[in-house]
């Protein structure tokens, strides 16, 4: 049989996700399971690795087994993944020898406050074009050799390995046998040269990170290694990796600078391409490698901006004021909320991300009268998406100029129809919606599909992007500058400085 269909694996922060993919981008097989989060203190957020893995393995085999001709019909598995998450295991078992701390945790702010006060905020940004914040992940690992008695020693000895949720994956995937990331997942530790391409030993020695642990970097197209036969039915060729938010820019085929796009998922994210060279922000974002194409292939650079809280405030509304019983519905109850009554949701539940980086801010409704309901709220939770990406794009015009003149967007919260058109009426650009909204899986198979020849260019690639829905820009200018205005009033009173 020949082999027709691509396999992506994307492991997400409360669900780990499988895909199959035929040449047209088109979704044959879907397979999905959540997965326990862990809450051991205030602010700090923890995963089994055992529960990642379990869980991806188990859809990956579902996924296959949903597809004409099942394992025969895949020619190669891409892996995207939640991003930051750190995953410390014992090379000998392949056992993890403490909790993931995952992307959202702030346990490691003080250690990053006290490298901050030390004065080495400058140069850690210009190597690695990150702020020295808890997100990421290098104070993470150090984290857990601290807190272990016996592991620095043992990281240090090099029996000790560290990854990001793609790394770990790879290495069971294999049985142990690669130990790889790619140049988007390792630009996100904190240790890693954006512009040299390499992890930095000063870097390393400032987080407290033993180089030993440190994976192999490799590029997000190219065959980094096989499956276990026994896995999945017969081995495969892993041949394509990055991080979620690069592989939904890959997905949704911004290939060429000054693309972006937004997902809307637990948080969200917009990353706009800059080319081949990293630019440096003076606004709050990131600076971050999005891919490699290729062994000694091109990398392709880009400006982002995280937003920690954006479609985790609407599982805010039904988990914890139980106003809805599933997210879907949040579309129909904020449809009858009333923007004139000036409720807003600043969701501060675990800081602020881009461009504020205001980790101890926390979240708030302001603007309260007797007259204001659930569903005010709940528009408020819709609204506050769209206003922390319209900041997050302003920041970026101011480090970048102008992009294009149009925002791709992706992600769970991306079917909500009346959240696109307020954020295209905030941005005064049109916002598209393609047709395969599955883009950070998406990604990740057009990554594996290009380095085994499954397809033959990004031309190709960006051929097969297809639009759903249009969403063009008509508020008035003066009420655009209005809500802003009201938005950032509403910020200032959550921030910690």
């Amino acid at each position: 049989m020949a082999a027709d269909h691509i396999l992506a694996l994307d492991q997400g922060t409360t669900s780990s996700r499988a895909i199959v993919f035929d040449r047209a981008g088109t979704m044959l097989g879907l397979a999905q399971q959540e997965y326990p989060q862990g809450y051991p203190s205030p602010g700090h957020v923890t995963h089994d690795p055992e529960d990642i893995w379990s869980s991806q393995l188990a859809t990956a085999r579902e996924a296959v087994a949903r597809v004409p001709g099942g394992v025969a019909s895949i020619a190669a598995v891409g892996i995207t993944n939640q991003r930051e998450t750190t995953v410390v295991w014992d090379r000998a078992s392949g056992e993890a020898v403490a909790p993931a701390i995952v992307w959202q945790s702030r346990v490691t702010a003080q250690r990053c406050a006290a490298l901050r006060a030390a004065g080495h905020e400058e140069r850690v940004r210009a190597l690695t074009g990150l702020p020295i914040d808890a997100y990421f992940s290098g104070p993470k690992v150090a984290h857990i050799l601290d807190v272990t008695p016996g592991l620095r020693a043992r990281a240090e000895a090099g029996e000790l390995a560290f990854g990001t949720v793609d790394s770990f994956l790879a290495w069971r995937l294999t049985g142990g046998r690669v130990h790889v990331t790619d140049v988007s997942n390792a630009s996100r530790t904190l240790l890693y040269d954006i512009t040299a391409r390499r992890w930095d030993p000063w870097l390393c020695e400032l987080m407290g990170v033993p180089m030993a642990m440190l994976p192999e970097v490799r590029p997000s197209s190219a065959v980094l290694g096989e499956t276990k036969p026994g896995l999945l039915g017969r081995s495969l060729p892993i041949a394509g990796m990055a991080g979620d938010q690069m592989a939904a820019t890959f997905g949704q085929a911004c290939h060429t600078p000054g693309m972006a796009k937004t997902t809307y998922g637990t948080g969200a994210f917009a990353l706009r391409h800059t080319g081949s060279l990293p630019v440096a922000s003076s606004h709050g974002l990131l600076s971050t490698v999005l891919w490699q194409l290729g062994e000694g292939g091109p990398v392709s650079y880009a400006l982002e901006g995280a937003v920690f809280v954006a479609g985790a405030a609407v599982g805010w509304l039904r988990d914890g004021l139980r106003a809805i019983a599933a997210s879907a519905e949040v579309e129909r109850l904020a449809g009858s909320g009333d923007r004139d009554k000036g409720v807003l949701l600043v969701p501060a539940f675990v800081g602020l991300g881009a461009p504020w980086w205001d980790p101890d801010a926390r979240g708030a409704i302001v603007g309260l009268t007797l007259d204001a309901d659930i569903a005010d709220i709940a528009l408020a939770a819709v609204d506050a998406m769209a206003y922390q990406v319209a900041d997050v794009l302003e920041a970026m015009a101011g480090d970048a100029g102008p992009a294009d003149q149009v925002l791709r967007v992706d992600g769970g919260a991306a079917v909500n129809d009346r959240l696109l058109q307020f954020q295209a009426d905030l941005l005064g650009l049109p916002v598209e919606r393609p047709r395969v909204t599955e883009t950070t899986a998406l990604g990740a198979a057009f990554l594996a599909g290009l380095a085994t020849g499954f397809w033959s260019s990004t031309e190709e690639i960006a051929a097969t992007w297809q639009l759903d829905r249009r969403f063009e820009p008509l508020m008035a200018v003066s009420e655009r500058a209005r809500l802003l205005d009201r938005w950032h009033e509403a910020v200032a009173r959550v921030r910690s400085t």
